[in-house]
């Protein structure tokens, strides 16, 4: 792995401001309240977070949560503050390190303004770059793996851990990384023209706009595409063998999915693997939906479907 971290400045050791019963915004807009939160300045305080709560979570863009109504009794660590959104582009050899809490959408476009490509396949995607290196965040035209070269984190005991492309395990929707904390992230992209670069990024936007509700309550996939263990014939022009990834939304549009409402929670017509919420839901009527939904795909076609959706819950039977 070449390169290092952000610069986040000098060490900023000190008292850590916790936020006692703190909403966790997610872009379901409901759910409950984290009994602590804590917006680490340094890579230092983090460690502070990990001394205080070794099962800490870390909250990115809230972009594929949802937060029990219950809420949750972790200590949530945000890292939105500026130490670990800082990015760094090297546009003479493609070299790019970025904070785990910048913006994923911003990395994008600065990355097309400087004429790198590798990025822009991952247009539409909300997520910082942290959490979307922790899920392997993909879409239609990639995933963040193909120019993923290296991770910086810390363990779990509070040890600073550097990982290189030959140390990291990425598969679709995977990492392996789930018990580190990403403090940043560092890519390698490819010398590109910036307008057809630019070109590119409208036409992965335009496909995203056009086939999913964007502009909707709801948290993105909340399914996994499965890998089929048996070969599935939906009809003459979807026909899988074994081993087969389908489509997730494909299975619960035939299922008969679509529109399937759970109070203030209810299925996307337009897309059938996002859920969609009212002001008035609430965080069960969504996890009640899911179950409804896992069982008619079950019933219909035999597949279990696994969430995408990360749910955090004070029940440990729906956490994770």
């Amino acid at each position: 792995m070449t390169g290092g971290p952000p610069h986040l400045g000098p060490p900023q050791v000190g008292v850590l401001a916790l936020e006692p019963m703190a909403p966790v915004e997610t872009w379901f807009r409901i759910g409950g309240r984290a009994d602590r939160l804590a917006t680490p300045e340094s890579v230092e305080q983090l460690g502070e977070c990990l001394n205080l709560d070794p099962h800490c979570l870390i909250l990115g863009d809230g972009a594929n949560l949802l937060v029990d109504d219950v809420g949750i009794s972790n200590l949530v660590v945000s890292l939105r503050s500026e130490a670990f959104r800082s990015v760094e582009i090297d546009d003479t050899t493609g070299h790019v390190v970025a904070g785990a809490g910048a913006k994923l959408p911003q990395l994008i476009n600065e990355t097309v303004r400087s004429g790198l490509a590798g990025l822009q396949t991952l247009a539409g995607i909300p997520a910082t770059v942290g959490g979307a290196v922790r899920m392997n965040a993909g879409g239609a035209f990639g995933s963040i793996a193909d120019t993923l070269v290296g991770v910086h984190a810390l363990d779990r005991d509070g040890h600073a851990v550097e990982l290189g492309s030959d140390d990291l395990s990425l598969s679709y929707r995977h990492s392996g990384l789930e018990h580190l904390l990403i403090t940043a992230a560092e890519f390698r992209l490819e010398l590109d023209v910036k307008t057809l670069l630019r070109e590119e990024l409208k036409r992965c936007m335009a496909y995203k706009k056009s086939t999913q509700p964007l502009k909707d309550d709801s948290a993105g996939c909340v399914f996994k595409n499965p890998t089929l263990d048996t070969p599935l014939a939906l009809d003459s022009e979807h026909q899988f063998a074994p081993g087969d990834r389908v489509s997730a939304g494909l299975l619960l549009d035939r299922a008969g999915c679509k529109g399937l409402t759970v109070r203030g929670a209810s299925i996307s017509e337009h897309h059938a693997n996002f859920f969609v919420t009212t002001p008035d839901a609430h965080a069960r009527d969504v996890i009640e939906l899911i179950g409804l939904a896992q069982e008619r795909v079950f019933d219909a076609y035999g597949v279990s479907l696994q969430r995408e959706l990360v749910i955090w819950s004070r029940d440990p039977e729906i956490h994770g």
